[in-house]
């Protein structure tokens, strides 16, 4: 679909294309539809951080919550979105050892315990080793600096979402 077309899409329409970008969040999608026509990916990307910014702590925490697990129950048992199981597979999550597999479990828990939320990475632009330190990093801050690290992780998911949903 190109932007331009995008642009033209009824609320309903827009949602149904654009609230995929954000992880079980279609909230984004309505609340930012109003701002249209949109001058660029580039525009609409920024149109829908700022939604989030924007948002209430309650509604950031429940995207960071919409969020799967690495490598968890719901990848080992294929339940992902089609998106989450294509981002993971392109970090190599997909093809992983058992002994991987325990390690990956291991760190969520840890983070989970920490700071009540999964871990989130853009999977597409890391892979397994980067990840794994990523988790020992990042398990070091405080719950209010993971919060904004979930969602500028978050922020790079949409981009990428959004550029394969949209042409130029």
């Amino acid at each position: 679909m190109t932007l331009t077309e995008l642009n033209s899409l009824n609320r309903d329409e827009f949602v149904r294309i654009v609230g995929p970008v954000f992880e079980h969040s279609p909230w984004i999608a309505e609340e930012t539809w109003p701002q249209r026509p949109f001058a660029s990916v580039e525009a609409l990307h920024a149109a829908l951080c700022e939604t989030v910014r924007g948002a209430s702590e309650e509604k950031q925490l429940a995207l960071i919550l919409a969020h799967p697990d690495l490598v968890g129950k719901l990848a080992l048992t294929g339940q992902l979105t089609k998106e989450s199981t294509g981002e993971q597979a392109s970090a190599g999550l997909d093809r992983l050892t058992a002994q991987e597999v325990e390690l990956f479990q291991q760190n969520n828990a840890a983070y989970k315990k920490k700071f009540g939320f999964p871990f989130i990475i853009c999977a597409r632009r890391n892979k397994k080793e980067a990840i794994l330190n990523g988790f020992k990093v990042r398990l070091q801050n405080s719950r209010e600096q993971e919060i904004q690290a979930a969602l500028v992780e978050i922020f790079k998911i949409a981009e990428l979402r959004l550029r394969d949903a949209i042409t130029v």
